[in-house]
């Protein structure tokens, strides 16, 4: 009781604190424990297949995140705007409300999750609840209710009513002793933080759920991903996206990593891309049920002098944040995709100028900007 009671009171501390539209999903403890339902050891499952005139009817989990409005946005453009419903714990901004179907929906309720699945018909389940790395370590417990607990709900579901379900994965499920370049799709997985073991996690139980009971479980290792349309959510590769930011308002930047350090990243509409496409794909084409996905690898320092060719002025300064420093020093610098490549055409279209030439054109025309063009 004491850890639930602690728990609760974390979520609403960081309820109240959470008014920046940050990346991350924050669910409040109401449900810790074992789901209410228990698959049956001779259940047999599998996947909706779906024809031509028959979109899939689609749930997105915590929706309000970096990734979910913009997949949702994509979605409805390929399947209709009534088969694609976000959902969040969070109050929408009306823009978000006003362009489809929003719903409650909170992940560690299994009864109201349920009832969502049924009620709406879903097919399609994207789980895209879960707190970040930086975000994690800071609260351990919270993390471990909502990216295991909440995990466990969405399996069970996806498993009784049939779903094609996708459970997003990251670099941070490698660890110091994983091959860091390239890193493959399979290599040992010794992760650090809370956020690095629920992915492991989650990438064996949904392979676990795929052999034991036929779920169609499908999952992608994202890189760090950059867009303009999210303010930075507690991730150790959010230096990538606040640089911009900074560029913009106040022409100088302190980046909390090591000039040196490279890690892989990718621009959102290329991971949208990807998920759509795993997504897509046939069975018969995967090969595995968890996939590396790249695009480019850099560094703050290369990164920087990419946007300074946009902001000449920019001035970058470094304050290593010893926490998130460790974080990436654990991870891989390169990223081994070509079993994607191959399975199912895994292409990416952004490299790193293309990438900062669409960032600053996405922010918008600031004087700084406009002077150094």
């Amino acid at each position: 009781m004491p850890i639930v009671k602690n728990v609760s009171r974390a979520v609403s501390q960081l309820l109240q604190s959470s008014g920046c539209g940050c990346g991350i999903s924050i669910v409040p403890v109401r449900c810790i424990g074992v789901s209410p339902r228990q698959v049956a050891s001779d259940a047999s499952f599998h996947s909706v297949s779906f024809s031509e005139s028959d979109h899939p009817r689609v749930l997105i989990t915590g929706g309000l995140g970096q990734l979910g409005v913009g997949l949702a946005k994509l979605l409805r453009k390929r399947f209709g705007k009534n088969n694609v419903i976000l959902s969040d714990i969070r109050k929408p901004a009306d823009n978000v409300f006003y362009s489809g179907p929003f719903i409650y929906a909170d992940i560690l309720d299994y009864k109201n999750l349920r009832e969502i699945v049924v009620n709406n018909r879903i097919t399609w389940l994207f789980h895209y609840s879960a707190l970040l790395s930086a975000v994690g370590e800071a609260n351990v417990p919270l993390a471990r209710a909502v990216n295991i607990t909440g995990l466990h709900n969405v399996l069970d579901i996806a498993a009784e009513h049939n779903l094609r379900l996708f459970v997003p994965s990251t670099i941070g499920a490698f660890g110091p002793t994983s091959p860091r370049d390239p890193t493959p799709d399979l290599c040992i997985q010794r992760p650090r933080t809370i956020y690095g073991v629920s992915k492991v996690h989650a990438e064996l139980m949904g392979e676990y759920y795929h052999y034991r009971y036929g779920l169609d479980f499908r999952c992608l290792r994202y890189p760090g991903i950059i867009s303009a349309d999210s303010q930075p959510g507690g991730g150790t590769t959010d230096y990538a996206v606040q640089i911009f930011h900074d560029a913009i308002k106040t022409g100088k930047f302190q980046c909390n990593l090591k000039p040196d350090t490279r890690l892989p990243m990718m621009y959102i509409d290329d991971c949208l891309k990807a998920t759509l496409e795993v997504m897509e794909a046939p069975a018969e084409a995967l090969s595995m049920r968890t996939y590396n996905i790249s695009a480019m690898s850099f560094t703050p320092e290369e990164l920087a002098q990419e946007v300074q060719k946009h902001v000449p002025e920019l001035q970058v300064t470094y304050a290593v944040d010893k926490v998130r420093q460790a974080i990436a020093d654990s991870w891989p610098m390169n990223f081994d995709d070509r079993n994607a490549r191959r399975d199912w055409g895994w292409k990416h279209d952004y490299d790193l100028p293309e990438l900062v030439t669409t960032m600053f054109s996405f922010l918008g025309s600031d004087s700084r900007i406009a002077q150094a063009n």
